[in-house]
């Protein structure tokens, strides 16, 4: 059985790195894929662009989205999933920094899951990250799907 794939939008190379470092050293159970924005995030998702043939069937077991990306941000990326059966379920989880905590909020009516704010320090930031990775495996119940 292949690793369920968790799906990390982060447009900064700066927090890409921090992200992935936390995650890579404290979670080898996830494939995890990368897009630098919406548009590569939805071409994943939906197999389009680049991915194009990617089977939409095997979804992500989770997103972490960044909230603040030029052209197409977060809750633009959300909407579009929001707006999709194949995405409908896929729990997000937006990571924003302090100044974008209220639009993170605003997006919980959209069908955010839930947010986290960016801390400056790396390791709060990576024992955040560890957190929130654990709740969506081990705690958290997808709904089932007829």
């Amino acid at each position: 059985m292949s690793k369920p794939t968790m799906l990390v939008v982060e447009d900064d190379p700066d927090h890409l790195e921090l992200t992935l470092s936390a995650l890579e050293e404290s979670d080898s159970s996830h494939h995890i894929v990368i897009a630098r924005n919406g548009r590569e995030a939805l071409d994943y998702l939906f197999g389009e662009g680049i991915n194009q043939g990617r089977s939409t069937d095997d979804q992500p077991e989770l997103v972490l989205l960044d909230l603040g990306m030029p052209e197409m941000n977060g809750l633009q990326v959300m909407e579009h999933m929001r707006n999709d059966p194949r995405t409908f379920f896929v729990p997000v989880v937006m990571l924003t920094s302090a100044s974008e905590q209220s639009k993170a909020v605003l997006a919980f009516k959209g069908g955010l899951n839930s947010y986290v704010s960016k801390p400056l320090d790396s390791r709060e930031f990576d024992d955040k990250l560890r957190q929130v990775r654990e709740y969506w495996q081990t705690s958290n119940f997808a709904p089932l799907i007829f």
